[in-house]
C-alpha cells in the first residue's frame, strides 16, 4: 500500500504539472492584456511583469513561473482585479467562505442520502421505494442553479427565512449563526443535487447486498433483518458508497462556482468566474492549480478508501 500511494502521489505531481505547462502555454498564446490606470499600481504590476520575464522567451518566462512557485511560493500579482496585490493573500481571504459553504453542504447532504438511500433498499418495489426513486430522477436531473433560483424565490423572497446574499465579514464572524442562517440558501441549493446522489447510490449498492447469500446465512444464524443490516449489509455496501461521497465533495466544490456567484459569496468559486471574465492571468493560473489539486488529491483518497474500507482489496497488487 504504501508503495502504491507513493506512485500515485509521484503521478499526481507529473499531471498537475503537465496541466501546468499546458495551461501556461496557451495563456500565452492570448494577447496580454493592458495595464490599466490606477498610479502608482501601474509601476508596480509593471515591475512584477518585469521580473517575470513578460518580455523574454516562453521558456524562461515558464521557468521564472515556476521557480516563484516552488521557491518563493509567489504567485504573482492581480492586473485586472485586485490589482497588485499578491495572489496568494486574496485566495487566503477567499478560501474559507468556499470551504465553509461545500462543507456544510456535504454535512447536511450525507446523512440524508444515505439515511433515505437505505429507507428506499429496505421498502424495495414498495410505494415508498417508487416515490424516493421518483423524486430522486428529478433531483439529479435539475442543474445546481436552477435549485439557487427556486430557494432564492420560495426561502428568501416570499418566505423571507434567509437573506438574498451571504453576510460580509464586517458584519459577521465565520460560524456564527448569523453567518450559517445567510450561507443556508447557498448550501441548500448545492445539497440537494447530493442528497438525490446518494440515495440513488445508497439504494443501488444496499438493495443488491441485501439479496446477497452471506446476508440469508447472517438470518439463518438468528440475527434479526436490522442486526444483519447494519452488522453485515452495510459494511459490505460502504465499499461503494465511501469513495462516492468522496467524489460527491468534488462535485460540489465545482458546481459552487456558479453557486457562488449567484449568492454573492466571496469565495474562491466567484473569483474563478471572475479572473476568466477579465482576463487576469495570474488568477486563473493560481485556481486552475488549485481545483486540478483538489481534484488530483481527491482522486487518489478515492482509491485508498477502497483498501481501508475492505482489507481485501490490495491496491497496486500485481495477483
Amino acid at each position: 500500500m504504501g508503495k502504491y500511494i507513493v506512485k500515485r502521489i509521484l503521478l499526481m505531481f507529473l499531471t498537475l504539472f503537465i496541466i501546468i505547462t499546458m495551461c501556461f502555454i496557451l495563456i500565452k498564446l492570448l494577447p496580454l492584456p493592458a495595464v490599466r490606470e490606477m498610479g502608482r499600481d501601474v509601476n508596480l504590476i509593471l515591475a512584477k511583469r518585469e521580473q517575470m520575464g513578460y518580455n523574454r522567451p516562453l521558456l524562461v518566462q515558464y521557468f521564472l513561473y515556476l521557480k516563484g512557485i516552488v521557491l518563493h511560493w509567489d504567485w504573482g500579482v492581480g492586473e485586472q482585479m485586485y490589482e497588485a496585490l499578491s495572489i496568494w493573500s486574496v485566495l487566503t481571504q477567499k478560501l474559507p467562505y468556499t470551504v465553509m459553504v461545500n462543507l456544510y453542504s456535504i454535512l447536511m447532504a450525507v446523512p440524508l442520502g444515505l439515511m433515505f438511500g437505505i429507507y428506499a433498499a429496505l421498502k424495495k418495489n414498495k410505494w415508498q421505494d417508487h416515490v424516493l426513486s421518483t423524486l430522486v430522477i428529478i433531483f439529479i436531473s435539475v442543474p445546481s442553479y436552477v435549485y439557487a433560483f427556486i430557494v432564492q424565490y420560495l426561502f428568501c423572497y416570499r418566505l423571507g427565512w434567509f437573506p438574498l446574499t451571504v453576510e460580509s465579514l464586517e458584519n459577521a464572524a465565520f460560524f456564527s449563526a448569523r453567518m450559517i442562517r445567510s450561507m443556508m440558501p447557498a448550501i441548500l441549493s448545492l445539497g440537494f443535487s447530493v442528497v438525490a446522489g446518494l440515495t440513488r447510490y445508497t439504494r443501488a449498492e444496499l438493495s443488491e447486498v441485501l439479496t446477497s447469500e452471506f446476508m440469508l446465512l447472517a438470518r439463518t444464524k438468528g440475527l434479526t433483518k436490522s442486526q444483519a443490516t447494519s452488522r453485515h449489509a452495510l459494511r459490505n455496501a460502504m465499499v461503494v458508497i465511501l469513495p462516492m461521497i468522496i467524489g460527491e465533495f468534488i462535485g460540489i466544490l465545482f458546481g459552487s462556482l456558479i453557486i457562488e456567484k449567484i449568492f454573492a459569496i466571496p469565495g474562491v468559486g466567484s473569483l474563478y468566474i471572475n479572473a476568466i471574465t477579465v482576463r487576469d492571468y495570474n488568477f486563473f493560473m493560481a485556481l486552475t492549480v488549485f481545483y486540478t489539486f483538489i481534484g488530483l488529491a481527491s482522486n487518489i483518497a478515492i482509491d485508498i478508501s477502497y483498501g481501508l474500507i475492505d482489507p481485501r482489496i490490495r491496491m497496486g497488487s500485481r495477483k
